[in-house]
């Protein structure tokens, strides 16, 4: 990982742009190339850009397009680019498509400046960090498939795969506030090892595809 990483911000509120620009441009490890107010400025100033984003800090309530709908159509441009959503909402619709689409974290947006700079910093390092909220969302999803029925959950709420004890383990240390180096001291493990845990549990909140819901769907229907 060289320094400094070229960051995009995408964020249409300008006092909130204003303090990720003052903070996250300040710091060594960056270098903000395009910060721009919805997806549209985004791919139009794109080609002016001082160097190409390696890392894209978006927000999901933007003007036109939205964050999500942004994502395809940035990494069509972008394919190397990783996308960090920071939105105000946890709620499970929007995690489940943000990570559908291609993110490769998903944070709330009261996340302190010094944690967002790190959370960047994994990203760029192959991690997929993840705000307590949106951790708190994945324990009750998996809680609640343990008990009900599949035919009696909706799409969103249905796990691509079950997590393992340790993978819900380490959620439970996100969703307790813990660094990941706390967690990987508490389960004497590896923080490479908890990033990987990490991703396993984005990878298994995702559908894989529009055919594999709507054959779900057939076979719940038909069941």
């Amino acid at each position: 990982m060289q320094f400094p990483l070229a960051l995009a911000i995408i964020e249409d509120q300008a006092a909130i742009r204003e303090t990720l620009h003052d903070y996250l441009c300040a710091q060594p490890e960056f270098r903000c190339v395009l910060i721009v107010d919805s997806v549209e400025a985004f791919l139009r100033e794109l080609p002016t850009a001082a160097a190409s984003p390696q890392l894209i800090l978006s927000d999901i309530g933007l003007p036109g397009l939205t964050g999500i709908e942004g994502i395809p159509l940035i990494q069509a441009r972008l394919p190397e680019a990783q996308v960090l959503m920071l939105s105000v909402y946890a709620d499970a619709e929007r995690v489940f498509e943000a990570l559908r689409a291609g993110a490769v974290g998903y944070l709330l947006k009261h996340t302190p400046l010094a944690q967002l700079k790190e959370h960047l910093l994994q990203v760029a390092a192959g991690g997929s960090p993840m705000s307590p909220g949106v951790a708190r969302f994945v324990v009750q999803a998996f809680q609640q498939q343990l008990v009900a029925p599949a035919a009696a959950l909706p799409l969103e709420k249905l796990l691509a795969e079950p997590l393992t004890a340790r993978e819900l383990e380490v959620v439970h240390g996100i969703e307790d506030g813990l660094s990941y180096k706390l967690i990987a001291e508490r389960h004497f493990v590896s923080i490479d090892t908890v990033r990987s845990h990490i991703r396993n549990v984005y990878r298994k909140l995702q559908v894989n595809s529009k055919a594999e819901l709507l054959a779900q769907t057939l076979k719940r229907q038909r069941g």
